[in-house]
């Protein structure tokens, strides 16, 4: 689908689902809220890719708990924190040819977080199901500031994690994978594994319905750049949905 026509018909699925429609669902004094919604991310083929193509981005984020006394801007809060991984295979890229196929990949983790003023620090750690059954995760900062009542910046750092399983499932290269193509056998150890600066926005159109974007730049380091599947160590990415901010009461 073009990307010129993928926003509006975002927006228009976003508004036209009853669920999206609520700001509140369910009743009582305490409320988990959860940004949830669609978009358009232009991308390298792969980790490791020196070509790029454009994929849909599902947005599920901000992941919050008000109630029992504590504030929303209180310095340090533990919450769930979840990611999905796209397939890789052939198809994405001829130089995948002869590696094995990874499936989708679902993450499952916690994210901490300590707030000083408009700067946040956290850490991110979350268990692979599905394509990858390794532990990735990162450690990051974030500088909040607004230009206007409706426009939000976050200037943020983010070094990237993953095990011996997670960089084996995404840098490394089998000895079966080997005899297959011109790679040479490789066995990346755990560490961490890339090196991130990015700017993301939030434009507010309404109390719970927002734009975002977000630039990146990040590049593979360690064992993970020095992979022979990688063409490039520098990756940069671009990305814009539309999100809506869920409400459940209880």
């Amino acid at each position: 689908m073009p990307m010129k026509f993928a926003l509006p018909l975002i927006a228009a699925l976003v508004a036209s689902t009853p669920v999206f429609a609520q700001d509140t669902i369910g009743t009582g004094p305490n409320q988990i809220s959860v940004d949830i919604g669609l978009g358009a991310a232009y991308k390298p083929t792969y980790q490791g890719s020196d070509e790029f193509e454009a994929t849909p981005w599902l947005i599920m984020r901000d992941l919050r708990l008000r109630g029992y006394g504590a504030g929303e801007n209180s310095g340090f809060s533990i919450s769930p924190n979840v990611n999905l991984v796209g397939k890789r295979n052939a198809d994405d890229d001829e130089r995948l040819e002869g590696l094995d196929e990874i499936g989708y990949a679902y993450e499952l983790g916690l994210k901490a977080t300590y707030n000083v003023g408009q700067t946040t620090a956290y850490a991110t750690m979350r268990k692979g199901f599905g394509g990858h059954h390794g532990i990735t995760g990162a450690l990051g900062a974030t500088y909040r500031f607004e230009t206007t009542d409706r426009m939000t910046f976050w200037a943020g750092l983010e070094a990237g994690y993953g095990n011996d399983r997670y960089n084996e499932t995404y840098f490394g290269v089998s000895d079966a994978e080997a005899a297959r193509t011109d790679y040479s056998a490789y066995t990346p150890g755990g560490g961490f594994n890339s090196a991130a600066i990015s700017l993301e926005g939030r434009y507010q159109l309404a109390p719970n319905t927002a734009i975002m974007g977000e630039v990146k730049f990040s590049r593979l380091i360690g064992d993970a750049g020095d992979s022979p599947i990688v063409e490039d160590r520098n990756q940069p990415s671009i990305k814009l949905g539309i999100v809506r901010t869920l409400n459940f009461a209880f």
